[in-house]
């Protein structure tokens, strides 16, 4: 089965920034969006960012408005989330998630520490 693999977190300070991947282990079929979700310590997972394959219209929560940015390489199948003006409260384990008509993909997820 397709895993999405994710890959670029690290601690960084506040006001940092990071730039998340996510790729495919193969190809994912009827592939139709992409995005980034959250989870906090002791939180519920949140959506971050969104793009959909067609058109490449996004969504993004509030709270990340104007400091992350998501694109995508359709031929790769491969989404990134460039994060700037980091805050604490961005801290969490990002998780990359794909949407087919038939199926949801999720990874694993990467941790994003943002602490002095």
């Amino acid at each position: 089965q397709v895993q999405l693999v994710e890959s670029g977190g690290d601690l960084v300070q506040p006001g940092g920034s990071l730039r998340l991947s996510c790729a495919p282990s193969g190809r994912i079929f009827g592939l139709y969006a992409m995005g980034w979700y959250r989870q906090a310590p002791g939180k519920e997972r949140e959506l971050v960012a969104r793009v959909w394959s067609s058109g490449g219209a996004t969504l993004y929560a509030d709270s990340v408005k104007g400091r992350f940015t998501i694109s995508r390489d359709n031929a790769k199948n491969t989404i990134y989330l460039q994060m700037n003006s980091l805050k604490p409260e961005d801290t969490a384990v990002y998780y990359c998630n794909a949407n087919t008509p038939d199926m949801d993909y999720w990874g694993k997820g990467t941790l994003v520490t943002v602490s002095s």
